[in-house]
């Protein structure tokens, strides 16, 4: 049996925090822009940073864990 919960949580996590896709922190004009679908490295290194805290909480911490099969 394979967990799949790392994987699983991973991708989520990518497809939620990619800048401009949904929010981006920071904005050209604001502190936060919604569906922009433009980006810049700033964003890029701060949405990563939360990228980072999120999935460590949610792997070490609260221990997420998905077994197919």
């Amino acid at each position: 049996m394979a967990d799949w919960g790392p994987v699983f949580v991973a991708v989520v996590l990518f497809v939620l925090l990619t800048p401009g896709l949904i929010i981006q922190i920071p904005g050209k004009n604001r502190l936060a822009e919604f569906a922009n679908m433009q980006t810049s490295g700033i964003s890029i290194f701060i949405h990563s940073i939360i990228y980072f805290a999120v999935i460590s909480i949610l792997l070490l911490a609260v221990g997420v864990h998905v077994y197919a099969g």
